[in-house]
């Protein structure tokens, strides 16, 4: 098994890290029960291709598996594929498990995984970051596949942890040869049904009310769970939902309020988990368009100018929102990574001091904007923790620098479906936005530059989630050379001086890394991740 020394950089990296995840110690129950868990936002679609967003990506790794998986400690280990490595710097191969089978019964094979990794590069998916460097995808044997790269490439194996393989039959069958893409609001048999190798199987899915899994009783692995049946159930309202589990009638919530947390340690039926998570939650600005899509400026755009986006970073209090909206909840960063991703530059994560309101008034007076000006402001309600109240807290801040935001919350699918780049990288509909992004594919700063701060390419896919379409040339040419880049030392530097071009250009404004905050009835064993991802072979109910 190949093991490559970017990949051992970010496992040190990780392992250094005090919150790469807690464990609560289970042992084997022999009797089997029904899980009942909540969160405040319904799971966007059962296609593991349709979004690359945390949630998605970790419920659906119940039903479909990749190649190579992450164990409780955050390292790759063999999934469907039982060994793999590289013949030559641009060769990758995969040896398939064998005897697999998918829920329907059929036989997994490399066409399966073919089938598989052109799909998810293919058109409708959202995944194809993760295929920048991608050649061509062939099988060599009926339990083998080979990857030809255009470059070298070694966090090849890192990027596709998070891709679930699915059956070409039944995709074919069902008329779901490609991804529905939802940012044109898409659906195809996919969204709604599901067909994988992994320990659960999809019984039922009415979106937006409850999404139920049964175990499957001839998954290739030896199951940890003793779970039969799970019981899904997306709830928006955080009282609610905590209401819930303190009466018994979820076991688990995937989020806690912050303002909830000390009141839930107090209760004897309750436990919390919590610690920092690898994600950063930022705002962006639209620095692409001309023009602004939602703003009183016409004929230019005011983000396009350092000045304004620095009188804006720089009027922010992080500090204000930990203590106020976040109840001391999360940790403020000046970077796009969070501490224990590998090219994490600490020296470098020092936020500028904060301007007093006329201070701020004046650079804006000096890039042209003497009365301020008008922006809409796109937010999630149901994405990460407190995010709606973070944006009303940003609205009340920036209104003292004469800048009026127009704040619009809404739920996690309308939200992704604005922002975010369409499938041809083209922009999407958003002036100033909030984002969070956790590189939880391989705990590599450039896997955050890649999708994050490179210029949007629709050629190579790079920038694909750089909503606001961000660009420097030479930041580019730094990411593309650390991407390729063995030796630490150089590849460090690089990462240094690349990490420095989008701080001095104010090119984001990065809020805090979130902390990760579960709640559970005291008869649940789990697994809790620095990454916020939830695999439910790692739950038992006593």
């Amino acid at each position: 098994m190949h093991f490559n020394l970017r990949h051992s950089m970010a496992l040190t990296a990780l392992a250094c890290a005090s919150f790469a995840f807690t464990t609560l110690a289970f042992t084997p129950a022999a009797d089997a029960k029904t899980f009942k868990w909540a969160n405040s936002g319904d799971v966007s679609s059962m296609d593991p291709y349709a979004r690359q967003e945390t949630f998605l990506l970790t419920f659906n790794s119940n039903i479909y598996e990749p190649l190579i998986r992450r164990d409780k400690d955050l390292k790759l280990e063999p999934a469907l594929a039982t060994k793999w490595g590289q013949t030559d710097p641009v060769t990758w191969f995969f040896d398939i498990r064998p005897g697999v089978k998918f829920h329907d019964g059929t036989p997994l094979t490399a066409d399966d995984i073919v089938f598989s990794l052109n799909r998810a590069n293919g058109p409708g998916s959202n995944m194809g970051s993760n295929f920048v460097s991608v050649k061509e995808i062939k099988k060599t044997g009926d339990m083998r596949v080979e990857v030809t790269t255009k470059y070298p490439d070694p966090l090849l194996a890192d990027k596709w942890a998070a891709l679930g393989m699915m059956s070409k039959a039944w995709a074919e069958k069902n008329n779901a040869v490609n991804s529905a893409d939802m940012t044109k609001n898409e659906e195809n048999f996919a969204t709604r049904n599901a067909m994988g190798t992994g320990p659960f199987m999809l019984k039922e899915r009415k979106a937006g009310e409850k999404t139920i899994l049964v175990n499957n009783p001839n998954w290739w692995d030896k199951p940890v769970h003793n779970i039969t049946e799970v019981i899904f159930t997306p709830v928006s309202n955080p009282a609610t939902r905590i209401a819930a589990l303190k009466a018994g009638d979820i076991d688990m919530t995937y989020e806690v309020p912050p303002a909830d947390t000390e009141s839930l340690k107090k209760d004897a039926n309750v436990k919390v988990l919590e610690g920092p998570e690898t994600r950063v939650v930022f705002l962006g600005f639209d620095q692409e368009r001309p023009e602004l899509l939602e703003s009183n400026v016409k004929g230019k755009n005011p983000f396009k100018d350092k000045k304004v986006r620095e009188a804006i970073h720089r009027s922010i209090d992080v500090d204000a929102i930990k203590r106020t909206v976040m109840r001391g909840q999360s940790f403020p960063t000046n970077l796009m990574v969070a501490p224990g991703i590998n090219g994490y530059m600490k020296d470098l994560d020092k936020r500028p001091a904060l301007l007093k309101p006329e201070e701020a008034k004046k650079m804006l007076a000096d890039a042209g904007y003497p009365n301020g000006f008008e922006v809409g402001m796109d937010c999630p309600n149901d994405r990460y923790v407190n995010d709606e109240k973070i944006c009303q807290a940003v609205v009340a801040m920036l209104a003292k620098i004469g800048v009026k935001v127009n704040l619009r919350a809404q739920t996690r699918n309308l939200y992704f479906a604005k922002i975010l780049r369409k499938a041809d990288l083209k922009p999407g509909e958003t002036s100033f936005y909030m984002l969070g992004w956790s590189p939880a594919q391989t705990y590599d700063v450039h896997n955050v530059f890649e999708a994050l701060i490179q210029t949007p390419n629709g050629a190579t896919k790079k920038g694909q989630f750089n909503a606001g379409g961000y660009s420097n040339p030479a930041l580019d040419k730094l990411a593309d050379a650390m991407e390729q880049e063995t030796d630490k030392a150089k590849r460090d530097a690089m990462i240094k001086e690349a990490t420095k071009l989008y701080v001095d250009d104010f090119a984001y404004i990065p809020l805090h890394q979130q902390a990760v905050v579960w709640a559970a009835r005291k008869n649940i064993d789990l697994v809790q991740l620095a990454d916020n991802s939830f695999p439910l072979r790692f739950v038992q109910v006593k």
